[in-house]
């Protein structure tokens, strides 16, 4: 296998990790990373270069793909870039605020003859390919509804993230994004969305602008239905995906770690993770901290569940470089079909809570 070169752009929890991750993993090689103010401190830990400059960055030789895991409404410039000028490109969710952005960038990509991938990890869990097996394989029969709720309570911060604020990560429902793609992965993109909502419990300086509340109807091609909740303004916080269909139902709890299947009340259940290990550990995270609204930080460690699931990714990503053929499981992180779905249905979501009004897709 030919050792891929990668140049990393941003150095917080995430853009740490996947660095980390590449300079452990057997083919390839972190050269260089630019972004956050802790990248002198991780290019120490890797032994490799600190590039001030973006466009320097992107024009070395020695550098065959970029990890874009800037803040949010920082994606589109990296991407664009290492498109320009060659390089293949990772670039984490979600990967624009916009709809237009997010175009602009895949076709920058497929123009360009580069590989693209879009970082909905979500699509690396042990559980959530079981559920779209079983759906597959009919075991639910043909899905009629599915819910969603990935909720919490956040209390005071001593400063306020960037995840914080609409503008630079695009709220709950943006950030969050992993459980709205899943669910257009399972039933198809919708066609419609309605949302309500808005900041009721989270004003003034400890908190920023975000809505926390988000309710969301959703209507899928085939005329089957979904619902979602997200934000930090419930007390009774929740984390689980729902789907029945007429022969059977499924149930993915990400904050008690199970996936079961339901089938006229015979429970079959599975590893949301690899391990009951990864399970147990993701589950005492939720005991806690309301786990589906907290976010790390560049100095929090990452839980091995996590760190598992971003070996999968970067190996996904460094073989589709190698030009190894992707998976069927995750052909939609490489051929835009993820990125564009999620940010188009979040857009139309966020245009309906503006305008008080169903939107059409």
């Amino acid at each position: 296998m030919k050792s891929v070169r990668f140049g990393v752009v941003g150095s917080g929890y995430f853009g740490g990790e996947l660095a980390r991750t590449l300079h452990r993993l057997e083919g390839s090689r972190v050269v260089a990373v630019h972004g956050g103010s802790r990248a002198a401190l991780l290019a120490e830990e890797l032994h490799c270069e600190t590039i001030e400059s973006l466009e320097d960055l992107v024009q070395r030789d020695d550098i065959d793909a970029i990890i874009v895991a800037s803040p949010s409404h920082a994606h589109k410039e990296p991407v664009m870039l290492a498109a320009k000028h060659g390089k293949h490109v990772f670039c984490e969710k979600p990967i624009a605020l916009t709809l237009t952005d997010c175009e602009e960038m895949v076709k920058a990509c497929k123009l360009a003859g580069v590989v693209f991938m879009a970082g909905h990890i979500m699509h690396f869990m042990n559980g959530v390919n079981q559920v779209k097996a079983w759906i597959a394989s009919g075991e639910i029969g043909r899905p009629l509804v599915c819910h969603a709720e990935r909720t919490g309570w956040e209390d005071k911060q001593a400063s306020v993230s960037w995840k914080k604020n609409n503008a630079t990560s695009g709220g709950h429902l943006f950030h969050h994004i992993h459980e709205l793609d899943f669910l257009q992965a399972i039933m198809g993109p919708a066609v419609s969305v309605c949302m309500a909502g808005g900041n009721l419990a989270h004003q003034g300086e400890s908190f920023g602008d975000e809505e926390d509340v988000l309710l969301l109807t959703l209507v899928f091609a085939d005329s089957t239905l979904g619902t979602m909740q997200y934000g930090s303004g419930f007390r009774w916080g929740e984390h689980f995906v729902k789907i029945n269909g007429t022969e059977g139902a499924i149930l993915l709890d990400l904050k008690h770690s199970k996936v079961e299947l339901n089938q006229n009340g015979r429970i079959t259940s599975r590893y949301l993770n690899d391990s009951a290990e990864e399970d147990m550990e993701r589950a005492r995270s939720y005991q806690n901290v309301d786990g589906a609204v907290a976010y790390g930080t560049a100095a929090s460690k990452m839980p091995s569940w996590l760190a598992a699931l971003i070996e999968k990714e970067m190996s996904a990503f460094r073989d589709a470089v190698n030009g190894i053929p992707v998976g069927e499981s995750v052909q939609m992180l490489f051929d835009g079909t993820a990125a564009t779905t999620s940010i188009a249905t979040a857009e139309a979501a966020m245009t309906s809570l503006r305008e008080k009004k169903w939107i059409s897709l």
